[in-house]
C-alpha cells in the first residue's frame, strides 16, 4: 500500500482504538511525537512498536529533541541536553572544543531516542538570528554567524547520523530574520536576495546534503508573496536552485498561525508548492482526516527522497555512552570555568 505524503501526530502516551484504525487506513509516511506523548522511557518504546505495528512496516517516527528549551524527552527519565547557545559559546572558547561538544550532545541524544524507537529528530536548526528577531529561535541557534553555525551543525548531524537517526535541518531557507513568531503570525522577511545569498542561505548550502528540511513559515518578500511553505516560486528558486537542497522538504506544522484556511487546503497547497511531505502535529483526529483529504501518496521523486531518509537510519556506529558522557560533561565544566572567569 502506498504511504500518504503526511508526518502526524497522536493525541496521548498511548494510541487509541480510533487511532489505530485512521492510520492503519491512511498509511501515514511517518509520525512526530510530543511531550503529551511521553512518560518513561518503557511506554514510548511501547508506543512506537505499536505504531509501527498499526502501519505494518519500520516507519520514521520524529520528535524535536534539540535541547535546551526544545526537548520533549525531559527528566527524570532523560538527562536534560545544552541549548545551542552553549556550543556557540564553547566554539567562541575554542573552536575543536564546540564541534566535539556538539557532535558528543547530539550522539547522545540519538542513542536516547534509538532506545525508545524514535528514529529522526527535527534538528539540528541552522537559523541566523539578528539583533531584531522575535526570540523564538534566539539561544537554539548555533550562532550568528554562517561559519560557527556550519561546524557546530555539521558536528550535531554526524552526531545524529551515527546514532541511526535521521537528522531534519531547519528552517530553510531561513527563519533567523523572523521578527514575529511563526506560530501566531506570518513573518515577512524583507531584505533583498542577495543579502539572503551572502547570509542566511549560507549554512542551508553548506548542509544541503542532509537527508530532511523542514521549511519556513516565512514569506522571503524579495521572491514571492507567499510563505515558503505554500510558495512553489520559493521552493524551486530557493530551496532546491539557489540552495540547492536535493534532500525531502517537509512543512513546518501546519497548524500554526502563520498558514491561513483549513487544514485540507494548506495539506493541498504545501504539496502542490514542492513541499515532499506535510506535516501536521496536533494529534486531534478530525484534524488529521481534515489533512488526509487534502493529500496524496508518496511517489516519483519525493518516494526517492523518502526512501533516502529512512535508509540513514539502518546504520549505528559502536559507542561508549559512560566515556561519551564523561567526555562530554568535561567539556561543558570547561566552559562553566571559563564564564566564571570572564
Amino acid at each position: 500500500m502506498s504511504e500518504l505524503a503526511v508526518i502526524l501526530g497522536l493525541s496521548g502516551p498511548k494510541l487509541t482504538a480510533a487511532e489505530r484504525t485512521f492510520f492503519r487506513d491512511a498509511n501515514p509516511w511517518g509520525f512526530i511525537l510530543f511531550a503529551r506523548n511521553v512518560e518513561n522511557p518503557e511506554q514510548v518504546k511501547r508506543l512506537t512498536s505499536d505504531i509501527r505495528d498499526t502501519v505494518g512496516r519500520n516507519c520514521l517516527i520524529f520528535v524535536d529533541q534539540e535541547g535546551g528549551r526544545v526537548q520533549r524527552l525531559r527528566s527524570p527519565h532523560w538527562r536534560p541536553y545544552p541549548s545551542g547557545a552553549v556550543f556557540q559559546n564553547l566554539y567562541n572558547q575554542n573552536e575543536s572544543w564546540g564541534r566535539r561538544a556538539a557532535y558528543l550532545s547530539y550522539r547522545l541524544i540519538a542513542d536516547d531516542l534509538r532506545k525508545v524507537g524514535i528514529t529522526a529528530n527535527c534538528a539540528p536548526v541552522l537559523d541566523l538570528p539578528t539583533r531584531k528577531s522575535d526570540p523564538i529561535i534566539s539561544d537554539r541557534a548555533f550562532g550568528t554567524e554562517s561559519v560557527q553555525v556550519i561546524d557546530i551543525a555539521h558536528a550535531a548531524m554526524a552526531g545524529l547520523m551515527s546514532g541511526g537517526v535521521a537528522p531534519v535541518v531547519k528552517h530553510i531557507p531561513g527563519h533567523g530574520r523572523a521578527e514575529v513568531d511563526s506560530h501566531k503570525a506570518l513573518p515577512r522577511i524583507k531584505v533583498s536576495r542577495q543579502t539572503l545569498e551572502r547570509t542566511d542561505f549560507i549554512p542551508f548550502r553548506a548542509l544541503s546534503d542532509a537527508p530532511m528540511a523542514m521549511t519556513a513559515h516565512a514569506v522571503y518578500e524579495s521572491n514571492s508573496r507567499s510563505a515558503v511553505t505554500v510558495s512553489k516560486k520559493t521552493l524551486t528558486e530557493l530551496v532546491r536552485a539557489a540552495i540547492g537542497f536535493n534532500g525531502l522538504v517537509m512543512s513546518d506544522d501546519l497548524d500554526m498561525k502563520a498558514l491561513s484556511g483549513g487544514l485540507t487546503r494548506k495539506t493541498e497547497r504545501a504539496l502542490a508548492a514542492g513541499c515532499d511531505i506535510a506535516l501536521q502535529c496536533s494529534g486531534k483526529l478530525p484534524d488529521m482526516v481534515r489533512v488526509a483529504k487534502g493529500a496524496s501518496y508518496l511517489e516519483n521523486r519525493a518516494l526517492e527522497r523518502a526512501q533516502i531518509a529512512e535508509n540513514c537510519t539502518d546504520y549505528i556506529t559502536e559507542f561508549d555512552r559512560d566515556f561519551a558522557q564523561a567526555e562530554f560533561e568535561l567539556l561543558l565544566e570547561h566552559q562553566d570555568i571559563m564564564q566564571a572567569a570572564a
